[in-house]
């Protein structure tokens, strides 16, 4: 017998996270391409089975700083250069967002990427703008600041550019060690008490990480990106983010451990959140390259989100609710007690902000 599943009839995607390219929610049409008569896989133009080139689009967006009012995220502005996220993270909990330009949340999320190429002018102009209350910023609040198109296109650095000569606080979330290149940045903001990079380590598995997290750097690096920067003076927390609960739970105590000897300050995690289309992509991916864990993983996720596989409700979307998520709540707290992660970092400051002015000069806050 065979399964005649879409994902097992062709190559999976190389170097991508999503086995599926589902229509977007708001389409009311789909496209299903014909099958090659003849029964060859797809290919693109190189004749590589299973490839799918990056596509780069510029997003011409008006500004930059983005508002947010969700009670249990932490910050209120947020930054971010990039639309789409060639990581390909499987579970990323920001592939929906595609959908609201008529795109899929599964592979176009991850080949189809949009640059903010005015970023960092955007962001000077709304620093140096009378209604700015200085605060601090989030980079990658939705989309990772350091994918792969930042180490050409650099947006990100030059964002930096403009915080640092400000002095305006800014926290970092990425699984890229491409983040070590703009230590120079980072350290003359850590100077002031106006920086924090967090490091997202999921697994220390390479192959978990490589299936998972297609174009994240290794865990190794994301490691040893924690130690340089910690070595630079830059506060450095880990990331957990996300725990899949009966794949990656039992990993919490060898990460923390991992993070601390590398030079870590604090942890923190978040529980695995699958919502809209999410929830199919990841279920086809566990189909393919875990079938024997599956009905495992679904189950707690079920367990923890009221017997579905996403809930959104406030205060307990980001670490789920009941037995497991009891325990793997315990299991982190422990172990970050026990590696010295616990420690409490002051808010990042304000007090050094400087107002840039249109004829080049700073203007003191």
């Amino acid at each position: 017998m065979t399964d005649s599943s879409p994902s097992m009839q062709k190559p999976l995607p190389r170097g991508r996270g999503a086995t599926l390219n589902p229509a977007g929610r708001f389409e009311k049409l789909d496209v299903i391409p014909e099958p090659d008569p003849d029964g060859w896989p797809d290919e693109d133009f190189d004749g590589k089975p299973g490839q799918v080139s990056t596509s780069v689009f510029i997003d011409r967006s008006r500004s930059v700083i983005v508002r947010n009012d969700s009670p249990d995220v932490g910050f209120e502005t947020s930054l971010n250069p990039y639309r789409g996220c060639e990581h390909g993270c499987i579970y990323c909990f920001a592939r929906p967002t595609h959908e609201y330009l008529g795109l899929s949340a599964g592979l176009d999320f991850e080949t189809k990427i949009f640059a903010k190429t005015d970023a960092p002018a955007l962001l000077r102009k709304e620093l140096a703008a009378a209604s700015w209350r200085p605060q601090a910023i989030i980079m990658s609040g939705v989309t990772d600041c350091y994918q792969p198109l930042e180490r050409t296109l650099q947006l990100t650095r030059g964002c930096l550019s403009v915080l640092a000569e400000c002095r305006n606080p800014v926290a970092i979330i990425t699984k890229n060690a491409l983040v070590t290149r703009d230590a120079d940045y980072l350290g003359e903001l850590a100077r002031f008490n106006a920086v924090a990079v967090n490091i997202s380590v999921t697994t220390l598995d390479g192959t978990l990480a490589r299936r998972m997290e297609p174009r994240a750097s290794r865990p190794e690096l994301r490691l040893r990106a924690i130690k340089t920067l910690s070595q630079a003076g830059i506060p450095v927390n880990v990331m957990i983010g996300p725990v899949l609960p009966g794949l990656t739970d039992h990993e919490i105590p060898r990460i923390l451990e991992s993070a601390a000897d590398a030079g870590a300050m604090t942890a923190g995690y978040v529980m695995l959140r699958l919502p809209y289309g999410v929830k199919d992509l990841f279920q086809d991916w566990l189909s393919i390259h875990y079938p024997d864990r599956k009905d495992k993983v679904l189950n707690r996720v079920r367990e923890m989100r009221n017997g579905k596989l996403n809930d959104s409700t406030f205060g307990s979307r980001m670490r789920g609710k009941g037995v497991h998520a009891d325990q793997i709540a315990e299991i982190f707290h422990l172990y970050r007690r026990k590696y010295g992660l616990d420690r409490q970092r002051p808010p990042l400051s304000i007090h050094h902000f400087r107002r840039p002015c249109r004829d080049g000069q700073m203007e003191l806050f």
